[in-house]
């Protein structure tokens, strides 16, 4: 069993649902979900979603190891990367003030 197999059954233990009452939800058979939930059959974005929606999680959440907090981990690496960029774009507005500068200094030689 995959990761998203076994977040999946455990969602749907916490709920008190049988196979046939998610796969009923779902509008799929009850063999389908059973493949999706012991994971022979991989799923594709809009069924992770509508899996997600019907459990009330996040698609991270179905999708994450147990004891991940996915939001937490990209909250951080965001946080990272937007101080990249602030600095970055700094370095960009010092270097179009300088070419400003050195195009009104030839400008002015003229």
């Amino acid at each position: 069993m995959n990761i998203i197999g076994k977040n999946i059954r455990q969602l749907r233990q916490k709920n008190g649902w049988s196979q046939g009452e998610v796969a009923k939800r779902l509008k799929i058979s009850i063999p389908a979900f059973s493949k999706i939930e012991t994971g022979i059959t991989d799923i594709n974005i809009s069924r992770l979603e509508q899996i997600a929606n019907l459990f009330e999680v996040s698609t991270m959440d179905i999708i994450s190891k147990e004891g991940e907090n996915p939001q937490s981990v990209n909250f951080e690496e965001i946080n990272s990367l937007k101080e990249k960029l602030s600095a970055r774009e700094e370095e960009i507005i010092k270097l179009q003030k300088k070419v400003i500068d050195l195009y009104e200094e030839i400008r002015g030689e003229n």
